[in-house]
């Protein structure tokens, strides 16, 4: 039975960073950022990268889904609830977001 719940519990904590905006922004590509704005048409231009997880996630939640996205993107709630664990995240890895914004300043999504 702990083995179960053990594997449940990694198995939630994958897909919740999966989506997670941080996760997003400073690990994977600066592409996969505009793509995913892009496809909930995100009135952002750019989102600076000191604490660039909690603005993707405003910028996906002030977008307008479109049919496909409301399929694989995020539901408000669950996007409130990242924008908490993206803040916390964000304040772990700030001293290499400082030194990325200073490096390579906002990040486009145009």
């Amino acid at each position: 039975m702990k083995k179960k719940l053990w594997f449940m519990l990694i198995f939630v904590m994958i897909f919740l960073f999966i989506g997670c905006g941080t996760i997003n922004t400073v690990v994977r590509d600066d592409s996969v950022a505009r793509r995913d704005l892009s496809r909930v048409s995100s009135p952002c231009a750019t989102i600076p990268r000191v604490y660039s997880g909690v603005a993707y996630n405003i910028c996906t939640l002030r977008g307008k889904p479109s049919r496909t996205s409301l399929w694989i993107g995020g539901v408000p709630e669950l996007m409130l609830v990242d924008i908490v664990l993206s803040s916390a995240l964000d304040t772990v890895i700030l001293p290499y977001t400082i030194y990325e914004q200073a490096l390579e300043g906002n990040l486009e999504l145009e």
